[in-house]
């Protein structure tokens, strides 16, 4: 919600809500730290990539990056997602590049497309990584997502911020956009901040557009090629792409911001002028395959992480987690 990065007087009237938020969901961890509450140990390491805000923080790249750098090291990756979005009738549901986005959700199937390894989801992780290990040969889980999923252990942590927009207000659900308080962050093993540096950073990631790709025939064209084009974006903070955008000299002539995970229709973009590029994320792009026009472009980004003292740390532990297990 927009106030929750405003000064504005309407988060106060729901402190109250969010003092709740914060005893129901310390009571719940405490229980599920103490045992009171049964949780999930999978046979293979698991590392949860989450973030302490509602809203796009920059997960997806950073899973694709985790699994291509894992993958470097020889190793055979799955990643769980809850499928936010999806509409399947079937949990745990096995996601591939052409699964149905509407059906799989849009950041599974992109991850899957992007990766090439086995995604499953369900509301349920256990069910999820059950799956996967039932059919694939795996070492390694990454949760997309997850951070506040006590329910699921979890061998080590990435947390990735906003750092334009970090905590908002600072406040809990519904007041502000925090699930957890920054307190949180001293508990886990690597902090990744999208943009811009700040105080939690132990790095920096930039997202990089490499090329637009033509969603009708598939071409790639350098992004220079284009001087004007309208853009859409169903994505956590879809101001972040149509500044990307500008900053690459494409002067936009409009721009629609739709909801996170959107389900669209041919019926909703076809009123942009036909004879002007339309620019998209990929993201958006997985779900208007099949209805695309000529006109229509994605542009892909390539998640470029500092490899800093902390990341170098964080593969240590990993491989000591991955030495104990065997």
């Amino acid at each position: 919600m927009r106030f929750w990065y405003k000064k504005v007087g309407l988060h106060w009237l729901l402190l109250p809500l969010s003092a709740l938020f914060w005893l129901i969901s310390q009571i719940r961890k405490a229980l599920y730290q103490q045992g009171f509450l049964r949780s999930y140990r999978a046979p293979v390491p698991v590392i949860i990539v989450g973030n302490l805000t509602v809203g796009g923080n920059g997960k997806t790249p950073v899973v694709i990056w985790l699994v291509q750098q894992l993958q470097q090291q020889g190793l055979k990756v799955g990643v769980i997602s809850r499928g936010y979005g999806s509409q399947s009738k079937i949990y745990p549901l096995l996601v591939n590049e052409h699964s149905d986005p509407i059906l799989a959700g849009d950041e599974p199937v992109l991850i899957a497309k992007r990766t090439k390894v086995p995604v499953c989801i369900s509301p349920n992780r256990q069910q999820a990584i059950e799956l996967l290990l039932e059919t694939q040969n795996i070492d390694v889980i990454i949760s997309d997502d997850g951070l506040q999923h006590y329910k699921l252990q979890r061998d080590l942590e990435i947390v990735v911020i906003d750092g334009e927009r970090q905590f908002g207000n600072g406040f809990l659900l519904p007041a502000g956009p925090l699930r957890e308080l920054p307190t949180r962050l001293k508990q886990v093993d690597l902090i990744i901040s999208n943009g811009k540096l700040c105080a939690y950073s132990d790095t920096l990631m930039q997202l990089k557009p490499q090329y637009a790709v033509n969603l009708k025939t598939g071409e790639k064209r350098a992004i220079s090629d284009f001087i004007q084009g309208n853009a859409i974006a169903g994505i956590g903070n879809p101001t972040r792409f149509f500044t990307m955008l500008e900053q690459l000299g494409i002067v936009l002539k409009r721009t629609k911001a739709f909801q996170d995970h959107q389900a669209y229709s041919l019926a909703q973009l076809c009123k942009f002028d036909k004879n002007t590029p339309l620019f998209m994320t990929e993201k958006d792009a997985v779900k208007c395959v099949q209805f695309t026009q000529e006109n229509w472009w994605a542009i892909p980004i390539e998640a470029q992480i500092n490899i800093t003292p902390q990341i170098q740390e964080f593969f240590a532990k990993l491989k000591n987690i991955l030495s104990r297990a065997n």
